[in-house]
C-alpha cells in the first residue's frame, strides 16, 4: 500500500497550523512523523484518524481517495484513552466490536495479543491495578485486536522499562515485516532510527524535511569529518585544527569523544589527512561524519521557537 498526504491545510478559527503538508508512507517501511510539541503532528494524524477534516488537500491511498472509515486503523495515542476501573478483556472485546468484530472475534483475539504482549496474566484485572508498563502494553493490544491494516504509534515506548521495550520492539518489527502501513510518531530518536526508512519532519505546520532516512544521514554528513587526538583536549583543538588543517573551514561541533569539522566545498578527505599526518598530533580518531537522527533534528528545528499546542 501507498499512502500519499498531499498539502494539507487546517485552519482552527483564523490560526492556520497546518500549511501544506505533504508527505508518503509505504507499507513495509515505517515512516518516522517528528516534530516539536506544537508542530502540528497531532493535527494531521487526527486528519488521517477522520477526527478531523482538512480544509484542503488530499489523501490517496493506492492512488484512489482514502477514506479513513473505510479501512482498520489502529491507532495508539500518546494520551492513553482505556477505562481504568473496567478489567482489561471486557475493554478489548468492546473495542473490537466497535470496529466490527464480533464478541468472540474479539476476544479470542484480544487474548492472542495479551498473551504476545506478555499481559494475558491480567486479562480479568481492572486496568488501574496494573503497573503503567503493563498498561502500556495493554493499550497497544487494544489497539491492534481489530487487526488493522494501518497502524498509527505515538509515543509507544513511553513508561516500559528495557525488558517491556524489547518485547514491543519486536511486536512492532513483526507489524512492518507483515507488510503493514506503520506510522511512528515518537521524541526518543533513537527508536525512530530503529524502525522507520523514511521519516517527516513537521515545524510549525510545515514538513521541513522528509524522505529516505539513510539518504538523508548522508547529506547531512557530507563535507564533514570528526577528529580527536590524544593529550589534547577538545577546546585546544579546536584552534588547531582550523588553523592547521587546510581545507576545513570550521569546527561545525562536537560530541564527547571528537570534534566535528565542516570542509570547504573544494577540499577532500586525503587533503585533511595529509595535513594531519604532516602535523605533530596524535590522532586517536579520524574519519567521516555520519550524524544521528537527533543531531538532524535539532539542526534542523531545535533553534525555532515552539508554537502552541494544536
Amino acid at each position: 500500500m501507498l499512502l500519499e498526504v498531499k498539502d494539507l491545510h487546517k485552519k482552527f478559527g483564523e490560526k492556520e497550523v497546518l500549511h501544506g503538508i505533504t508527505f508518503q508512507v509505504v507499507s513495509g517501511r515505517a515512516l518516522g512523523l517528528l516534530g516539536r510539541n506544537g508542530a502540528g503532528k497531532t493535527t494531521t494524524i487526527r486528519i488521517l484518524m477522520d477526527v478531523f477534516r482538512a480544509d484542503s488537500g488530499e489523501m490517496l491511498l493506492d492512488g484512489k481517495k482514502f477514506i479513513p472509515g473505510k479501512h482498520r486503523i489502529g491507532y495508539l495515542p500518546e494520551e492513553r484513552g482505556l477505562y481504568p476501573k473496567r478489567r482489561v478483556i471486557d475493554q478489548m472485546i468492546f473495542l473490537g466490536t466497535l470496529r466490527g468484530m464480533s464478541s468472540r472475534e474479539a476476544a479470542a483475539s484480544a487474548d492472542r495479543w495479551l498473551k504476545r504482549l506478555e499481559v494475558d496474566e491480567y486479562r480479568n484485572k481492572k486496568l488501574e491495578t496494573l503497573s503503567k508498563g503493563n498498561q502500556q502494553k495493554v493499550q497497544l493490544a487494544s489497539t491492534l485486536v481489530h487487526d488493522p491494516e494501518i497502524v498509527i504509534l505515538d509515543e509507544p515506548f513511553s513508561g516500559l522499562d528495557p525488558v517491556n521495550a524489547q518485547i514491543l520492539k519486536d511486536v512492532i518489527g513483526e507489524l512492518i515485516a507483515e507488510d503493514r502501513l506503520v506510522i511512528f510518531s515518537s521524541h526518543q530518536m533513537s527508536y525512530v532510527e530503529e524502525f522507520c526508512d523514511h521519516i517527516a519532519i513537521i515545524d510549525q505546520g510545515n514538513v521541513t524535511l522528509a524522505g529516505e532516512l539513510k539518504e538523508i544521514k548522508k547529506e547531512y554528513g557530507r563535507n564533514r569529518l570528526i577528529l580527536a587526538a590524544e593529550g589534547i583536549s577538545k577546546d585546544e583543538l579546536k584552534p588547531v585544527a582550523e588553523k592547521l588543517l587546510e581545507g576545513v573551514a570550521k569546527v561545525a561541533g562536537e560530541k564527547k569523544e571528537f570534534l566535528i569539522l565542516e570542509l570547504e566545498e573544494s577540499a577532500g578527505r586525503r587533503q585533511v589527512l595529509e595535513r594531519l599526518a604532516a602535523s605533530e598530533l596524535s590522532v586517536e580518531a579520524f574519519g567521516s561524519y555520519e550524524p544521528s537522527l537527533n543531531d538532524i533534528f535539532v539542526e534542523k528545528v531545535g533553534g525555532e521557537k515552539e508554537e502552541e499546542k494544536e
